[in-house]
């Protein structure tokens, strides 16, 4: 039987850990509401596409727009 080689794992502050965990953390609800074509549309693709949660796919879809139109439209300096 072959012997399990060890990951090496380095040593990480529980702290620095902590606080990037707690800076993860989602508190800040928004509420958004949607008629029954675009809640069709919405349940649709996620059966075609076999989401199971919603709230990610949407979150991604909002963050990947608002970050890429600051992307697009960055100050420039002329």
């Amino acid at each position: 039987m072959a012997a399990r080689k060890r990951r090496n794992i380095p040593n990480v502050d529980p702290d620095f850990l902590e606080k990037q965990k707690a800076s993860l953390v989602r508190n800040h609800r928004q509420v958004i509401l949607f008629n029954e074509k675009e809640m069709n549309a919405i349940d649709e693709y996620c059966r075609r596409f076999k989401i199971k949660s919603k709230s990610a796919m949407l979150r991604q879809a909002v963050m990947e727009r608002i970050l890429g139109d600051l992307d697009e439209n960055h100050p420039t300096l002329f």
